[in-house]
């Protein structure tokens, strides 16, 4: 059973300044910098039906220009409990448009319904329960300083594997759909 999501790949400069901020806190595990994206839709482990199902609606989908995203700052998930350090994404149009396909289409192939609301990021560290608190991370944000907006054109989206393990990665691209 394949454990896929589709995503949009975060280009290399745009990882390299990324991974500038990929230090300084305690219990946290960095993602490696080929394995930053922004996930449009997380399947989870499917069989290999509706994984074809999904590939074949991916290949049907109607023909979408490149996208520009914008990552606008760093932030937490998880509240008093952190569980995440993440680069937030701005929420345009077309993002949200391209995202709600994924997860029509994911439906149609026979994945169960994405439950989350749909939060754009690009996951920087997942945090250890017992070794990160709030008040670390709010100390690390602060050490951090300003974040200047990075943007690019994602000119694909990939379809992604992910082994099964603590944390995702390695992840590997099965299959790319062009943007424009």
């Amino acid at each position: 059973m394949p454990r896929l999501f589709t995503a949009l790949e975060i280009p290399d400069d745009v990882a390299e300044a990324l991974s500038r901020y990929q230090c300084g806190l305690r219990g946290a595990r960095w993602i490696e910098r080929g394995d930053l994206h922004i996930t449009l839709r997380f399947l989870g482990d499917v069989d290999d039906e509706v994984a074809e199902a999904f590939h074949a609606g991916l290949v049907e989908a109607r023909p979408r220009p490149p996208l520009d995203v914008t990552l606008s700052g760093l932030d937490a998930f998880g509240g008093d409990k952190p569980r995440a350090i993440v680069a937030s994404v701005t929420v345009g149009a077309d993002l949200l448009d391209l995202q709600e396909e994924h997860e029509r289409i994911a439906r149609a192939a026979g994945a169960e319904p994405e439950r989350r609301k749909f939060t754009p990021h690009v996951t920087l560290a997942r945090l250890a329960k017992r070794d990160t608190q709030a008040p670390d991370v709010a100390e690390y944000f602060a050490e951090r300083g300003l974040f200047p907006a990075l943007r690019f054109t994602a000119t694909r989206v990939a379809l992604f594997s992910a082994r099964e393990s603590r944390g995702g990665g390695p992840y590997v691209v099965e299959a790319a759909y062009p943007l424009g």
